[in-house]
C-alpha cells in the first residue's frame, strides 16, 4: 500500500520576503541550491508518496512551469489553483477544503515555506494515524525566536491542548501534519478561512494529537532566515 497523498501549501503571497517574492513565489525561492519546494518533493518521493497536490494562488502559473507533472521525481502532481478559480488565496483551511476532492480519506500536509531536511513522511506514522479517529496529527517544534510563546501544549499521551492550560510546555506548530477531511470539511469549497479555528474545534472534540520534531527546522519567512540557511549550505 503506497503512502498517503500529500498537500503542499504554496498559495501565500510571502509578504515578509518582499521584494524577493514580487516576482517569485516563496516556495520557488532557492534554498541551498534548489527551490524550497523541491526539498519536499524529493522527501515525499523518497518516502513512498505518489500523489501530491500543490495549492497555488500568488504567481501560480510559475508552479506547473517549474515543476511540471512531477514525473521527474516519480510523483503525480496535481494543482489546486485558487487564483484562477477564486481570485486569490483561500488561506490554509480554505485551501485545504478546496483540495479535499483530490486527497482522499487522509493526507499529509506541509507548508511550502518550511525547510525541514531530514523529516520523514513515514508510512508507519500514516498507518498509525489511520488506525485512530483523530482529525489531525501535528508535528510540533521547539519555539523559535519569532514564536516565543508557542502555539499549543501537549500532554504525555500526545493529545494537543490549548497553550493557556498550564499542564505542559507550549510548542510551535511545525506546519507538518496528517489530516482527515473532518478537519475542514465543514467549510464550503471556496471559503477563505484560516486553519487555527478548525484546529481549536478539533481540540474541543478531542480529535487532535501530536508528536515533536527536534531536527533542523526553519520557517523561511524573512530575508534574514533565508540568508542564514544559504550561508550554511
Amino acid at each position: 500500500m503506497p503512502n498517503l497523498p500529500a498537500l503542499i501549501l504554496a498559495a501565500g503571497r510571502g509578504e515578509r520576503l518582499k521584494p524577493l517574492t514580487d516576482h517569485t513565489p516563496k516556495p520557488l525561492i532557492r534554498v541551498q541550491g534548489k527551490p524550497l519546494i523541491e526539498w519536499h518533493l524529493e522527501a515525499l518521493a523518497r518516502d513512498g508518496v505518489l500523489e501530491v497536490v500543490i495549492n497555488t494562488a500568488w504567481l501560480e502559473d510559475q508552479f506547473p512551469a517549474a515543476l511540471g507533472d512531477g514525473s521527474r521525481w516519480g510523483l503525480h502532481i496535481h494543482y489546486s489553483m485558487e487564483g484562477r478559480d477564486h481570485g486569490g488565496a483561500l488561506e490554509t483551511a480554505g485551501g485545504m477544503a478546496k483540495a479535499l476532492p483530490m486527497l482522499g480519506e487522509a493526507f499529509w500536509s506541509v507548508s511550502g515555506d518550511v525547510f525541514v531536511p531530514g523529516f520523514r513522511f513515514d508510512e508507519a506514522a500514516a498507518h498509525r494515524f489511520l488506525e485512530r479517529d483523530d482529525w489531525g496529527h501535528l508535528w510540533l517544534v521547539p519555539n523559535p525566536a519569532h514564536v516565543p510563546l508557542g502555539d499549543f501544549a501537549m500532554d504525555e499521551q500526545g493529545r494537543v491542548l490549548p497553550k493557556h492550560l498550564d499542564v505542559a510546555r507550549p510548542w510551535t506548530y511545525g506546519n507538518i501534519a496528517l489530516y482527515r477531511p473532518a478537519m475542514v470539511n465543514h467549510l464550503p469549497a471556496g471559503t477563505k478561512a484560516a486553519l487555527r479555528p478548525s484546529m481549536d474545534r478539533a481540540i474541543e472534540h478531542g480529535k487532535l494529537s501530536a508528536e515533536t520534531w527536534l531536527g533542523p527546522w526553519t520557517d523561511v519567512g524573512t530575508p534574514e532566515r533565508l540568508a542564514s540557511l544559504n550561508q550554511t549550505a
